[in-house]
């Protein structure tokens, strides 16, 4: 129970990677709030676990972000432990992107990460220790194709990270990226289904392609990333900072 009475806050908590990480952090004794858009969600996965607590929340609206981190930190406590999780992964050529699909795909990958980080830190009290994490993606690390935006964004994640670490250095707050590659998840299934109209190949072939875009040639499984970031929340890793982590099977920056 190694974060026993801590507060964690995790945005984009209500399915997939965030899930799996606020439920980890709650198992490890933490009061974890989730957060997201669609409270119905977060209150069927908080269900029956009392260390769960879902919060309504837009990581593009800053209103919504700061009275909502704000919210949770008054009944909570300080957030020492931060996620930002949210994020959206939609592929749109360079051809035909356009600057609204460009805005909002900024808006909650980037400008969400931004606002979620800078809110948690406005809780902690004057040198009090954190750790502060950002899921980028191996997108932010490389090129991912017919992805311009998302893309990106993920590349602004890890240097909004790299930024923070170096003002913040010498400090007792930690600013970490984890970069993932295809994990099995809800994202993934979307994009498979994407993959399977456009070539007209069975769901399980368009799975197969996604897999390929990891070193190892496999999906990922959530509990892989989860490890990562239980990890970084540790005071094992204390001395960790700045860092994008890879976990895609292989090297890939």
């Amino acid at each position: 129970m190694e974060h026993e009475g801590k507060h964690a806050l995790v945005t984009g908590g209500g399915t997939g990677i965030g899930l799996g990480i606020a439920e980890a952090l709650a198992a490890a004794g933490a009061e974890v709030t989730i957060t997201g858009r669609d409270l119905a969600r977060l209150d069927r996965v908080a269900a029956g676990n009392p260390r769960l607590h879902p919060l309504q929340m837009d990581v593009a609206d800053e209103t919504s972000v700061r009275d909502g981190i704000a919210a949770a930190a008054r009944a909570r406590g300080p957030v020492t432990i931060c996620v930002a999780n949210a994020g959206i992964a939609e592929a749109a050529p360079f051809r035909r992107e356009t600057a609204e699909h460009w805005r909002r795909i900024m808006a909650v990958n980037l400008d969400g990460a931004f606002l979620t980080l800078q809110a948690a830190m406005a809780t902690l009290e004057p040198g009090q220790s954190a750790r502060m994490i950002a899921i980028s993606s191996i997108a932010g690390l490389r090129g991912l194709r017919n992805a311009i935006a998302y893309t990106a964004s993920k590349h602004g994640v890890i240097g909004l990270i790299r930024g923070l670490s170096e003002e913040y250095m010498g400090g007792p707050v930690t600013f970490n990226a984890i970069c993932p590659g295809y994990v099995d998840t809800p994202i993934v299934d979307r994009n498979a289904a994407e993959i399977s109209e456009m070539k007209g190949i069975p769901d399980e072939e368009a799975r197969a392609y996604l897999a390929r875009g990891n070193r190892h040639k496999r999906l990922l499984e959530t509990d892989e990333v989860t490890a990562v970031a239980l990890w970084l929340c540790s005071d094992a890793a204390r001395s960790v900072n700045g860092q994008a982590i890879q976990v895609a099977g292989g090297q890939v920056a």
